[in-house]
């Protein structure tokens, strides 16, 4: 939301809360037992108010809080991606390197889907990944997936072959599927533009780690409810309502308050 929208939206709801103020003021006029009838239409007025104007600026109050850590030096944000083996890794590695603020791309493991296994099928791949290839890092292997995790510059597309080769000389068949994972490391100030590069692509972020998300997340986790504010800005139009009641005593009553200090300090 822009400024002056958000703006806008804020003087519409404090001339909503005049207008409660006004009913307040008007309740001299009224029978004594039309009170609760004008705290009822300022509770609802606040909270439509609160719903329709204020909610939309709540709403975006983590992504003003991080406006800091977006803008602190050296701040990194890790991206985690998890691609298919059908994207050229080294195209977007090198489309994401010639953006300012790129830090690092790394392939870092690649997950074979597989028939499901039975324990004796399982008991030989998990015997016989780790002599495939002396670039598999580590491996495990569940009931159904290979998972390989890959040595430093050692790609996913060198890996995933040397993997369809061996399957290829004792199957008979091609592996030619795989899901990579990735971490990529950006500038946290230019986030926003790494991720709209990889949506471009058609890629999410699965996950995200640095100052940029720690401040989102903990402002999300201490923030209200859309239904809680709705009912706080309620409770806003009930309190300017009752200062609109009771004007007639609070402004006799200030102005002897600021009597008594003038007269204290004389003394």
């Amino acid at each position: 939301m822009d400024i002056i929208t958000t703006i806008i939206y804020i003087v519409l709801f404090i001339i909503m809360m005049v207008f409660v103020f006004s009913i307040g003021m008007l309740r001299r006029y009224m029978p004594r037992r039309e009170v609760f009838l004008v705290l009822g239409v300022a509770f609802l007025i606040g909270a439509i108010g609160g719903a329709f104007f204020l909610d939309p600026i709540y709403d975006e109050l983590p992504e003003v809080v991080s406006i800091v850590e977006r803008n602190m030096p050296d701040n990194e944000e890790t991206l985690y991606l998890d691609l298919s083996s059908s994207i050229d890794t080294n195209q977007l590695r090198n489309s994401l390197s010639s953006m300012e603020g790129f830090k690092s791309f790394d392939e870092t493991s690649i997950s074979i889907p597989m028939w499901s296994f039975n324990q004796k099928e399982h008991d030989y791949f998990d015997s016989i990944v780790g002599n495939i290839d002396s670039h598999y890092k580590e491996y495990n292997v569940t009931s159904n997936t290979i998972e390989i995790q890959l040595e430093e510059n050692y790609t996913s597309s060198q890996a995933l072959k040397s993997f369809s080769d061996w399957y290829k000389l004792v199957y008979g068949e091609t592996i030619s599927y795989a899901q990579i994972k990735a971490v990529l490391v950006v500038d946290s100030s230019q986030l926003d533009k790494f991720e709209q590069a990889l949506l471009d692509k058609g890629i999410v972020a699965s996950s995200i780690d640095g100052p940029i998300q720690d401040s989102l997340n903990n402002t999300n986790a201490s923030m209200l409810s859309n239904i809680e504010f709705t009912l706080v800005c309620g409770v806003v139009g009930v309190i300017v309502a009752v200062a609109g009641i009771y004007m007639d005593s609070i402004v006799p009553a200030y102005r002897r308050f600021k009597k008594f200090l003038r007269t204290k300090r004389k003394r």
